[in-house]
């Protein structure tokens, strides 16, 4: 054998290696990252993030009688913990002054899903420009297929705002383990205004339309108005 054929030879067995690898490579990185995925890195509030989100909790507590920001245990200071054993104490019903809006960024809507056991290190929201994303890590049913007991990694994007007067819902789309799920699959409603396909008819889409007067998603925060 030449010279020549000895230097073909292993330029082809080094063609052959370097794919080997990368194809490995390549399989590990997906196996990690959609098959075998790790859990969301929770947000960690700083203090004055958390007073401010307290304090717009607190306020819906009063609006709306229920005890939020102890349920998801969110308080003013870090490592403190609100009294709620204290009677409550009757007052009389009042709209008056009564704020129709509430706020939050980015960081606290993370902030309160890394406080829910059930979602903790397991969904992350991103807002930007009209648009609410979330990704989600999913348990598959034991019984299923190849991915069974496996959990796997689920994007969802969802279109909010605000327009012609009513509000604009409208999924975007979903993608499973990195690859767009196909419109058909999603029952065929990828980039469809829910609320004017169904806010005609009584039911949730009328009822959440009628409610909002404003809805603005934008870079790490979401506003809602709501009406009298």
């Amino acid at each position: 054998m030449g010279q020549k054929e000895q230097l073909g030879c292993l330029k082809v067995l080094g063609i052959i290696m370097v794919t080997i690898i990368v194809t490995v490579l390549v399989t590990l990185w997906v196996v990690k990252t959609y098959i075998f995925p790790s859990e969301f890195k929770p947000v960690a509030l700083t203090n004055k993030e958390e007073v401010q989100l307290s304090t717009k909790l607190d306020h819906l507590d009063r609006v709306s009688g229920t005890d939020i920001a102890r349920k998801i245990g969110v308080s003013g200071e870090k490592g403190k913990t609100d009294n709620h054993n204290e009677p409550l104490k009757s007052t009389p019903y009042s709209e008056a002054g009564a704020e129709r809006k509430i706020s939050f960024t980015q960081r606290e809507l993370n902030a309160m899903i890394a406080k829910n056991t059930d979602f903790a290190k397991k969904l992350a929201i991103d807002l930007s420009d009209d648009l609410v994303s979330a990704k989600l890590l999913v348990p598959v049913d034991p019984d299923f297929p190849v991915l069974g007991g496996k959990i796997i990694r689920v994007h969802v994007g969802l279109a909010l705002a605000y327009k012609n007067n009513r509000p604009l819902v409208a999924l975007k789309g979903v993608k499973l383990m990195g690859v767009p799920i196909p419109n058909a699959w999603l029952g065929g409603i990828k980039n469809i205004d829910l609320v004017q396909e169904f806010g005609a008819d009584e039911g949730f889409w009328k009822t959440f339309s009628d409610g909002v007067e404003s809805i603005k998603v934008e870079k790490e925060r979401l506003s809602i108005q709501f009406k009298e």
